[in-house]
């Protein structure tokens, strides 16, 4: 079993959540898709792929195919992070896209199509159209994480993307709060510790 604790999603958005899949939630750096075992985990959590098809893919994979794949997830993980931070705090520009070839040569590996099936949610529409994707081998589960990533960079606004302003955090968020005053990945982790760290500084300039 592994000894880490479940994955971190408080980015408010799948792309940040993919980026946030390494962080320091208390003092140890934990990487949740250190290996091809914690990929699929990381993927089970973050519901990208149903667990028939993880499973299906574990069975099927090579000896260390899957170690192989969670490395990419890794690379596409630290360049997206590099892209993120040096445009997050103003408005994306349009020059922005002869960055993003690397993302672009992911997506047209893709093999997604879309297909009517019935409507699992909404009452009074039976039918909806899916998109979903041949799984033909364990690098096909770097795709739903590419296109979320892409979705993430056309659709959010990178004014709101912020760093969470905790000593040694290293999370990122979309900030959609009414005010856009979120400074913290989780009040009960960062903007905790800040309290106590103010609380101390206070008691120490009364004594």
């Amino acid at each position: 079993m592994r000894d880490h604790p479940p994955a971190i999603f408080i980015a408010d958005s799948r792309g940040l959540d993919f980026l946030n899949s390494v962080a320091t939630p208390v003092d140890t750096e934990i990487d949740w898709i250190a290996d091809g075992d914690g990929f699929l985990d990381w993927l089970a959590q973050a519901d990208y792929a149903a667990t028939d098809v993880l499973n299906d893919i574990r069975a099927r994979a090579k000896p260390g195919e899957l170690d192989r794949v969670a490395g990419e997830a890794r690379q596409l993980r630290e360049w997206c992070r590099g892209f993120v931070r040096k445009h997050m705090g103003k408005p994306l520009k349009a020059g922005a896209l002869r960055e993003l070839d690397p993302l672009n040569q992911l997506l047209a590996r893709d093999e997604a199509f879309s297909r009517i099936q019935r409507h699992q949610r909404e009452a009074g529409k039976p039918l909806q159209l899916q998109v979903t994707r041949r799984w033909r081998s364990a690098e096909s589960l770097l795709m739903p994480i590419t296109e979320g990533l892409a979705k993430f960079i056309c659709d959010e606004n990178f004014s709101d993307v912020k760093a969470c302003e905790g000593t040694s955090c290293t999370l990122m968020f979309a900030d959609h709060t009414r005010r856009r005053a979120r400074r913290w990945c989780s009040m009960a982790i960062c903007g905790n510790r800040a309290k106590q760290a103010a609380h101390r500084e206070r008691l120490k300039h009364k004594n």
